[in-house]
Parts: structure tokens; sequence; C-alpha cells
């Protein structure tokens, strides 16, 4: 860790669900962040409200690899290196009845819009963020964000989805090995049923329940509990864990 400043980080998607939960997990462990959204005002707003000072809103369309590059450039004009990646940014797209398209129904503009946000986002952040380590950087983190879609074929996700969060761990893997000469890790979470806006696309709260009884814990998951798992990987406790998916699913999936 760099002695006497915080750490930098920058998280993606940050107003959403699972990011809004993340910025404040981390900006209660100390952190000095970068919300980014697509939404400035609203990526702005949460940054003023979190704990800690000094922490700043941009807005971005992660798919974009100019805007990217400004993005990152402005947020480290403002705040200095950035230490700590988190790609929380992602989209599922469904039919309006929360039903998925099966692949033989798919067009073209949704699987190339799901892969531009969630793959396509996650790599030009990554990118951006890997070519600025030419040195060690102690303390220095990539967490991407995943799904248990793509270990399991996504029983609520379409396969565009699937496809696009098993790019997202593959992408990990070799950032975990390029990074880890400069003593940076990268690690990926894969959230299973968890309580935020992408889930009740699919999920009405009528059905809690009955998803619940296919949980072992029995209970569908919470942003906080995708939180705590993305404090422990940017902490110093997991300084000698790369290149792997942390599983947030009470269960559901088990190895």
């Amino acid at each position: 860790m760099r002695a006497g400043k915080p750490r930098v980080g920058l998280i993606t998607g940050g107003c959403g669900g699972i990011g809004a939960a993340l910025c404040r997990r981390l900006a209660a462990d100390g952190l000095t962040l970068a919300v980014i959204d697509r939404d400035t005002a609203s990526a702005e707003a949460l940054a003023g409200s979190l704990p800690g000072s000094g922490h700043i809103g941009l807005g971005a369309d992660v798919a974009d690899e100019a805007a990217v590059e400004t993005t990152f450039q402005a947020a480290e004009a403002r705040l200095g290196p950035v230490d700590v990646l988190v790609t929380a940014a992602g989209v599922l797209m469904l039919r309006p009845d929360g039903s998925r398209n099966p692949i033989a129904e798919t067009p073209l503009v949704e699987w190339q819009r799901t892969m531009d946000i969630n793959a396509q986002g996650t790599f030009l952040f990554a990118r951006a963020y890997a070519s600025r380590i030419t040195a060690p950087r102690p303390g220095g983190r990539v967490v991407t964000i995943s799904s248990v879609a793509a270990q399991l074929g996504g029983y609520r996700s379409s396969s565009a989805y699937i496809a696009s969060k098993a790019a997202v761990i593959g992408l990990t893997k070799g950032l975990a090995r390029e990074l880890a000469p400069f003593g940076v890790t990268a690690n990926s979470v894969a959230p299973g049923l968890i309580d935020a806006p992408m889930l009740r696309l699919s999920l009405d709260p009528a059905q809690d329940a009955q998803a619940a009884a296919n949980i072992p814990l029995g209970r569908i998951g919470t942003p906080e509990d995708v939180a705590g798992a993305v404090s422990y990987l940017v902490s110093d406790d997991a300084s000698y864990v790369t290149g792997n998916t942390i599983d947030v699913n009470g269960g559901y999936r088990m190895q």
C-alpha cells in the first residue's frame, strides 16, 4: 500500500444495485473513489454521499473506447494513479415479460450490445488500467464482476449474457498472469441470485421463497454480500489470491 495516502479506486457501473453497494463498502474501507456510471449526475450524487471525502463521479459509456480512456485520464488527473479497478457495469436484455430469447431468436443487436457492455467494457477498462502498470504497484487490485450464469448456463439469463460473463472470467485470468510481475492481483466475483434491479427483470418478489428454496443457505443474496467479497479481494489479506473466481451464491453452485 502507498504510505500516507488512501488508495484510489475506480468503480464502473457504480450506480447499479451491486455497484452502489461496492462503492459504499470500499469508501468505508478507506479508499478514495471515482464512481463511473453512464449517468453523470447520478455518479456525482452517489460520490457525494459516500463516507470519507474526495470521491468523484464521472459519466462514461463503458463500451466506447475513447470515452474509457478519457474517463481514466480524468479520474487520475483529479485523484492520482488508480490502484484498484472494479468493473461492475453490466446489462441483461430480456423480453418485456422477463423471459429470455433463445439463441435461435436472439437479434444480433441484443448479442452485440450485451457483449459491448459486459465483455468489451470490462476489457477496455482493464486495458486502460494495465497500460499504466509499468512498475511494481503495492496494493494494486483488479476485481471483475462475472456471474453464476457463466458457470451454470444461466437459468434466468440469455445466452448473450452467459457468453459475455464467461468472457469476463477468461479475461481476468489472462490479466492475472500479466499483472503478477508487478504485484497486482486480478480476480473475478461471480454473484448468484442477488436482490438487485437486474434480478427483478425476471423474478417477481412474490417468487422469492420459491427461488430461495433452491439455494442451500435459504435466501436470495444482497448487494452487500457481493461487496464483502470484493472488499476482501482488494485488501491486504488477499495479496496472495489471484486468477480466481469467488462464488457469492449461497451454495447455489458448489464445486
